[in-house]
């Protein structure tokens, strides 16, 4: 199993914009998060921190949670986000 390297430095504007890539859109959003959804493979939502820059932590987690919805690897959805 090849080892999954998250990147650094990715703030929300970045991860939503990416996000666009599978079909997310902002639906959602107050002072410390936004909620972005996607019908594509079913209907899915993730919430997004609105930090400058998201921990590797959370990052792995969302990135996790929209590979599962997708039925991808992590290392595909990091391809295809072109992060």
């Amino acid at each position: 199993m090849s080892m999954i390297i998250v990147p650094r430095e990715i703030g929300c504007p970045r991860l939503v914009n990416a996000l666009c890539a599978l079909g997310y859109e902002a639906t959602r959003q107050n002072e410390s998060h936004v909620r972005v959804s996607t019908r594509r493979d079913h209907e899915h939502h993730e919430v997004i921190p609105r930090d400058r820059s998201i921990t590797a932590a959370t990052l792995n987690g969302i990135l996790k949670h929209v590979a599962t919805h997708h039925r991808m690897s992590v290392n595909d959805v990091l391809k295809e986000l072109s992060l």
